[in-house]
Parts: structure tokens; C-alpha cells; sequence
């Protein structure tokens, strides 16, 4: 029997680590260990949760104001003592987080096979976004058995060098996890949150990435205030993140429009999910957000000056709006305005990261891998 740990830090990795963890439990020949580090907390475990999924080890590194000095060293730590005590054939771990360069280092140290979902990715930029960018490169250079979600992204290792023997294409994790949400979801009420929409045409936004921090954030909520101004029959929902620098703006320069805006809590994964189709487009600089959108057929404005994700602008309905109040304003009425410009949006109708079996690919990767 292979002993397998997956390791998971953040929501984000929670969601679409968990197709993968449960597929590869179903496997009598692998030993699966899910490792929390904590980064998120309680946004972790519901996610976790929400597919039946309770960690084995949690090392609760999370603590206010917390520096990426603090999270990197802390999981480093963590990790190593666990693969210190547990001999392990494979670490697992997912996208481009703190937690997914601290955790991979640890394994290389040991020598433990490292295996990374989600690889490839690449804006070409180390500081956008950040510090996600230097996380991706980091964790290539030490990993073994690569998962690219498309090809654009297995090309991307293959130009750094990597052998194409130790790249697997799999599509996304996001759209196994999305599809089985989905599914659960069949003949749901609309949640208590969504009453204030009361029919009226809904905007989700999420807005919380480092680079957007400060005057770039307000310039957001200035674009959101305009389309307000311009169509007062819209209505803003905004689940707010957990970090105060984000949610302290937002508040700031949004309280006064409540008749248009809904504040939530971080949304559960069910609940985002029936956001996501419930509303008429998203406003978002979050990268698994255009993976799903894709999916379900919704248009998303991102507010990013770049996509390590480009097959969602090329192939998917995602648009690269940046982060200037103007243009998010301006595609945002364009969309709400006119009915065949969103037509043209939600036409292509193509599946850029997969069809929700990335999970089984991943599996079977694994065992050749192993010679099983």
C-alpha cells in the first residue's frame, strides 16, 4: 500500500483538492492522509465539509495579521514534522498558494515524491498576482508528476524544461467539484441571502487579491457605485472577505448603497455556487472563479491586469477588464445594456478545463506512477 498525503490551506485548495481526495480513497492500494496547515480555518473545514471531508492532521497554523514569513515557515515546519513521524510515498498539493510551496519544500527535503495539481500555470509576471506567481515556479522546480489542467499549461513546463514523460493533462479538480455541487443542488430553494434580490437582476463580486489592496480596491467600489447610478434596478452580492484591510474599504465606500448591495459572510461552496448561476454576470479578480464560470456559461469581468488562466479569456467567457474604475463600469452596462453583445459572451459555449473527470485522470496518473 502507497502512503498518499494531500495537503490543503486555503478554501480555494480545500474545493478542488476534495474531488481528488475522494476519488483516491476509493483505492484499496493508496493510504490517504488529508493534512490541513490551517492558513484559512473555519472557511477550510466548511469547504472540506461540504464533501464529507474531515482532516486527519490540522495544524492550525492561522493567527491574526498573519505575514507570508509566518505562513511559509510555520507549514514548512509543520509538514515536516508530520512526514518526519508518518513515512510517506507521495505528498500532494494544489495550486499556488503559501501552503503549497511551504508543504512541496518540506517533501523535496525528504525526498518524498511530490506531486502538484494544478501545475503550469503562468501569468509571466512575479508580481502578479503575488505572491502566487513565485509560489507556481517554486513548486515546479521540486516537483515529480505534474497535473496540468490544459495544454497551455503543460506547454508552459515543458518550455521551463520539464521532461512532457512527467506531465499529465487532466483538466480542472474545480469543475469535478462544481459538477457535484451542482447535482446536489437540483430542486434547492433560494437561500435567506438572495431574498433582497427579490428578482431584480444580480451582480456577484469578489474582490480580495493583494495587488487589488487600498486605492485599487476603491476604485473598484467607485465602478460598482457608477452602475448603480445607471441602472438602480441592479443589485450587488458581495460575500466579504475575512481579511479587515479588504472588508474595511468595502464597507466603507459601500454602506450607503444598501438598497442595492447585499453583504454576506464568506459564502459556503454551495451557496457561491448557486450565486455564481443566479447571477447575470461576475465581477471577480479570483482565478478559480473564471475556471467555473466557464463551466456554467457565465460571463466574468476580471479585475486583474493579467490571467495565469488565458484559455478562460480565449475559450471561455471571461474578460480581462483590469482594475481601472472606467472600464469596469463601462463593460459592466455594455453587459447589463445590451442583449446581443451577451449573447456573443455566452455563445462559445466551450469547456476550457475539462469535464469534471480531472480527478479520475489524476488517480490513474498516480498508479502508473507507482507501477500499480
Amino acid at each position: 500500500m502507497k502512503n498518499i498525503t494531500c495537503v490543503v490551506g486555503t478554501r480555494p485548495e480545500a474545493i478542488k483538492m476534495s474531488p481528488v481526495i475522494l476519488e483516491l480513497r476509493k483505492d484499496k492500494d493508496f493510504h490517504v492522509t488529508v493534512l490541513s496547515t490551517g492558513q484559512h480555518t473555519d472557511m477550510l473545514i466548511q469547504a472540506l465539509n461540504d464533501f464529507g471531508i474531515v482532516p486527519d492532521v490540522n495544524l492550525n497554523i492561522m493567527k491574526k495579521t498573519q505575514t507570508l514569513d509566518y505562513i511559509t515557515s510555520s507549514v514548512l515546519q509543520g509538514v515536516g514534522e508530520f512526514l518526519d513521524a508518518h513515512e510517506q510515498d507521495m505528498i500532494l498539493v494544489h495550486g499556488d498558494t503559501s501552503t503549497t510551496f511551504a508543504a512541496a519544500l518540506a517533501g523535496f527535503y525528504r525526498h518524498v515524491t511530490v506531486g502538484h495539481v494544478e501545475a503550469g500555470l503562468r501569468s509571466h509576471d512575479l508580481n502578479l498576482p503575488f505572491p502566487e506567481e513565485a509560489n507556481r515556479l517554486l513548486t515546479d522546480r521540486i516537483t515529480k508528476l505534474f497535473f496540468a489542467p490544459t495544454k497551455g499549461d503543460a506547454d508552459n513546463l515543458i518550455r521551463e524544461g520539464i521532461d512532457s514523460n512527467r506531465i499529465h493533462i487532466t483538466g480542472n479538480t474545480v469543475i469535478d467539484a462544481l459538477y457535484a455541487i451542482l447535482e446536489s443542488q437540483k430542486g434547492m430553494s433560494e437561500p435567506e441571502y438572495m431574498h433582497k434580490a427579490n428578482g431584480r437582476p444580480l451582480i456577484l463580486m469578489t474582490a480580495h487579491r493583494r495587488e487589488s489592496w487600498g486605492e485599487t480596491l476603491r476604485g473598484i467600489c467607485s465602478a460598482v457605485i457608477d452602475v448603480i447610478h445607471k441602472r438602480n434596478d441592479v443589485v450587488f452580492l458581495i460575500p466579504l472577505h475575512k481579511n479587515p484591510v479588504v472588508r474595511d474599504v468595502i464597507h466603507e465606500c459601500l454602506d450607503a448603497y444598501s438598497d442595492n448591495v447585499i453583504f454576506t459572510e464568506p459564502l459556503n461552496y454551495p451557496e457561491f455556487v448557486y450565486a455564481m448561476n443566479r447571477s447575470e454576470f461576475i465581477l471577480s479578480d479570483s482565478g478559480g472563479v473564471q475556471e467555473e464560470a466557464s463551466a456554467i456559461n457565465k460571463p466574468v469581468l476580471i479585475m486583474r491586469t493579467l490571467s495565469e488562466r488565458p484559455d478562460a479569456i480565449t475559450h471561455g467567457t471571461c474578460i480581462l477588464v483590469g482594475t481601472e474604475r472606467n472600464n469596469i463600469r463601462d463593460e459592466s452596462l455594455r453587459i447589463l445594456n445590451d442583449p446581443e453583445y451577451m449573447k456573443s459572451i455566452t455563445a462559445k459555449n466551450i469547456m476550457p478545463f475539462g469535464n469534471g473527470t480531472a480527478s479520475i485522470k489524476i488517480h490513474e496518473a498516480i498508479r502508473s506512477y507507482f507501477g500499480i
